[in-house]
């Protein structure tokens, strides 16, 4: 059955392969551009710095409050849910992506120009408000509690997932009221992010157990491929590594 708001995880990784859409709010690095990920925000730490907390060790939230962190686990599982291919951005620790983004110089805007003015650019001029990323992602997730509240069944988190994508849906649209951020260029921002957390090496706090990888067939941080360059198709049959594997005596290997 195709997902209500038709971003299955297939639709996903056929906008990552064709570049993403563009990261139309908050200058966000493309999704298909991971690499450009370690400029922005916690993910200019180093990579021992930027790893997740171990499994056993409850994470402790750096950027969003409690309530902030049921309405975007609960948005982020809609835009990319888990399905029988494996998980989605929730269960991916996507969330803890977004926390350790907004948290640091990215969130801040450090690298935004913002002394105004600030008016309504052409597209290809990007983002033109006012707002940081983290001013807009509080905003956003306010505004999305808000129109949820409407229906007088809770906050976003507490609607089942066929409301919770007519919200999206609206957000999208541009139809809820969020003056003076359109809650549309809160939406892109969103999933542009969403997706980013879910492609970027797990170091960055997403992509738990490097789950997107192995669905696309990823390898990872291998050091070098030199020897496998001209070994045409040979399967690739190690399992991918991340970037903190690499630190810690991962290599590069050769196809089986």
């Amino acid at each position: 059955m195709e997902h209500p708001l038709r971003f299955t995880r297939r639709e996903v990784l056929k906008a990552l392969l064709a570049g993403g859409p563009a990261a139309a709010a908050a200058g966000l690095p493309a999704a298909s551009s991971a690499a450009q990920a370690p400029a922005n925000g916690a993910a200019a730490a180093s990579a021992a710095d930027a790893r997740p907390a171990a499994a056993t060790t409850p994470y402790v939230w750096r950027f969003f409050n409690a309530k902030e962190v049921r309405a975007v686990e609960a948005a982020i599982d809609r835009l990319i849910p888990t399905d029988g291919l494996g998980p989605g951005a929730k269960d991916a620790g996507v969330a803890v992506f977004l926390d350790q983004q907004l948290a640091g110089a990215w969130g801040s805007g450090d690298h935004f120009y913002k002394q105004g003015p600030f008016i309504a650019g052409k597209p290809q001029q990007g983002y033109q408000l006012s707002f940081t990323p983290a001013q807009m992602f509080r905003a956003g997730l306010a505004s999305l509690d808000q129109a949820a509240s409407g229906s007088g069944k809770g906050a976003f988190a507490d609607l089942d997932a066929g409301a919770q994508d007519q919200l999206l849906k609206r957000m999208q649209a541009g139809e809820i009221p969020s003056t003076p951020l359109p809650s549309a260029v809160f939406f892109a921002a969103l999933l542009d992010a969403t997706m980013e957390g879910y492609f970027a090496d797990p170091v960055y706090g997403g992509n738990r157990d490097m789950a997107s990888w192995k669905l696309v067939g990823f390898p990872g941080a291998y050091a070098s491929y030199m020897s496998d360059v001209e070994r045409h198709g040979v399967a690739w049959t190690r399992p991918p590594i991340s970037i903190a594997d690499a630190a810690h005596g991962g290599h590069g290997g050769h196809m089986r």
